[in-house]
């Protein structure tokens, strides 16, 4: 199998691994994070992170979006409207149009509610905007979402934040094999293994914030991403044997003493 280049609406970007932004003790910590993980894609969440108000210590400060792109998010929106008029600022702050869309459901599990979230995404495609969109692990509104013009499929391995990792790779497959968009594990990844196994499954990429942000050293832990999200997709490349109930012998039977 041929690597394919990691690209979104057009844009290709080398690392297949997004980082967040949220969670950090510091800017300081944070742009150190993101340096070690080697991404080139950071979410912001508009309504969170300070990226206007010069009087205060602002995430541009530390990461230059000239040199890594700025994937603004609609964290904390429960509604279309919310998620809409919070990209509708992003658009006017920075000119992003290159956006994350989630549309939260509840405030305990901060599963996706995918009604508003398919209506915001047929909205916000229709305004110009490129929606990369969080949602469910299920296929079928996974092709919905395709089809209201989607350019990239981001289902949960798990809870945002709950580090347990991918809980329904069937679905993960399922969806891998009937999109052509990006397809890209957010929210849920705990450790490096996690951010391998997406990869495994044929995921073009990982995004993970609180794993790393929460980690006792956040600097080595991005670290780990990094390799995990490397070695995932070149073992997913290289093709993986078949599973077998029984053994087989390292070496063959032919020319046996």
């Amino acid at each position: 199998m041929i690597d394919k280049k990691f690209k979104i609406a057009n844009k290709i970007f080398k690392s297949r691994l997004i980082v967040g932004t949220g969670k950090y003790k510091s800017f300081s910590e944070c742009a150190k994070a993101i340096k070690t993980s080697g991404a080139d894609i950071v979410t912001v969440a508009v309504r969170r992170v300070n990226i206007s108000n010069k009087n205060k210590a602002r995430l541009m400060d530390y990461i230059d979006p000239k040199k890594i792109t700025y994937l603004p998010n609609t964290a904390g929106c429960f509604t279309a409207e919310d998620a809409i008029r919070t990209l509708r600022l992003a658009r006017e702050i920075g000119g992003w149009k290159l956006v994350k869309l989630e549309v939260l459901g509840d405030k305990r599990n901060l599963f996706p509610e995918m009604i508003e979230t398919l209506r915001s995404t047929e909205l916000l495609t229709k305004e110009g905007f490129k929606v990369m969109v969080y949602c469910n692990d299920d296929p079928l509104m996974s092709k919905r979402l395709e089809n209201a013009g989607a350019v990239a499929i981001m289902p949960l391995a798990a809870p945002i934040g709950s580090g347990l990792g991918i809980q329904n790779k069937v679905n993960i497959k399922i969806i891998r094999q009937q999109t052509k968009l990006p397809l890209i594990i957010d929210a849920g990844i705990g450790q490096a293994s996690d951010a391998s196994i997406a990869m495994e499954l044929g995921c073009d990429g990982v995004l993970i914030n609180t794993a790393i942000a929460k980690a006792k050293n956040p600097i080595q832990m991005a670290d780990a991403m990094r390799l995990a999200v490397i070695s995932g997709r070149k073992s997913f490349l290289s093709g993986r044997i078949n599973p077998n109930l029984f053994g087989s012998a390292s070496t063959t039977n032919e020319g046996i003493i």
